[in-house]
């Protein structure tokens, strides 16, 4: 059984640069975000945004004609993503190309097989919205944090963002998604477009607060021992550069090192797991959600 995990591994590693706990977190995420659509949104007879929203959108006017034996808008989603696939490959990576073909795929099969409520679960729509819009905004960056992607507009917003640092995939997501509900309150009334731009809005908020690449961080690690090895790892591992400098500590005037770092929270978090490895005695002082302008990479696909 383990030489069956690690054979795994070294094919998630080799292909996706994946390991099976991101694999796992793909995989939790994707199948929150369906639940969330299916039990609480769909319901409600309300409507996603961006591309699955369109799906949805085209399933609605299918059903006027055909009968389906479940909701076929996962597989309208994935006919419409094809072309996104292509512009993926193209401009963002090809493991993240074959990151976003897994993830859509599997994301058509949890939208298709869970089945949509009749009745919705809650009687008051806002309180749907709002349990909704959690779940999906959870689920969507824990995919995104893993380094996948639900493809559609989250191509677009990862395209957008790697190449603009003031824009983000929830705000991007939000502007595509209200457009989106427009056209939805002109076909299907204001009280449809008010509660899903609700939705779209509490969705795209815990994206942002919970896809850690799209958070900037600053880092500053004190050590007195192979601050070389700490360079390394962050210019290596990390793909980020390093201002270091040498400076004499206050109380015993030894000579320590200060290194000093820009990165996302993800790249932050790694950093913290791997320090005691690299230097025990060294200490690092950090800082979150800060904004950054100028010359900074964002790198939110692999």
């Amino acid at each position: 059984m383990w030489d069956i995990m690690k054979e795994v591994n070294k094919f998630l590693k080799k292909y996706f640069h994946w390991d099976m706990k991101e694999l796992i977190q793909s995989l939790m995420g994707i199948i929150l975000f369906a639940l969330a659509v299916n039990i609480f949104i769909v319901p409600n007879s309300l409507y996603n945004g961006g591309v699955l929203g369109i799906s949805q959108l085209i399933r609605s006017v299918l059903e006027q004609w055909f009968s389906f034996p479940f909701d076929v808008a996962g597989v309208i989603y994935f006919i419409i993503n094809v072309p996104l696939f292509f512009l993926a490959y193209k401009m963002l990576s090809k493991t993240f190309f074959r990151r976003t073909l897994v993830c859509v795929f599997l994301q058509t099969v949890f939208l298709s097989a869970i089945p949509v409520l009749k009745v919705a679960l809650i009687d008051d729509i806002l309180t749907s919205v709002l349990i909704g819009g959690i779940l999906a905004g959870v689920g969507n960056g824990m995919l995104l944090s893993a380094g996948g992607s639900g493809g559609g507009t989250d191509i677009v917003g990862l395209i957008i963002s790697t190449r603009h640092n003031g824009f983000s995939v929830g705000r991007i997501n939000a502007i595509i998604n209200i457009t989106i509900y427009c056209i939805c309150g002109i076909l299907y009334g204001i009280p449809i477009m008010i509660y899903s731009i609700i939705y779209a809005f509490i969705d795209s908020l815990i994206i942002d607060h919970t896809h850690k690449q799209n958070i900037c961080s600053y880092v500053m690690i004190f050590t007195k021992e192979k601050p070389y090895a700490i360079r390394d790892f962050i210019r290596e591992y990390l793909d980020r550069d390093i201002t270091y400098w040498e400076a004499y500590g206050g109380y015993d005037y030894s000579k320590t090192y200060i290194l000093y770092s820009a990165m996302s929270k993800y790249e932050m978090q790694r950093l913290e797991r791997q320090l005691p490895e690299i230097s025990p005695d060294a200490f690092m002082i950090k800082s979150e959600g800060i904004g950054i302008n100028g010359n900074f990479r964002k790198k939110l696909a692999p």
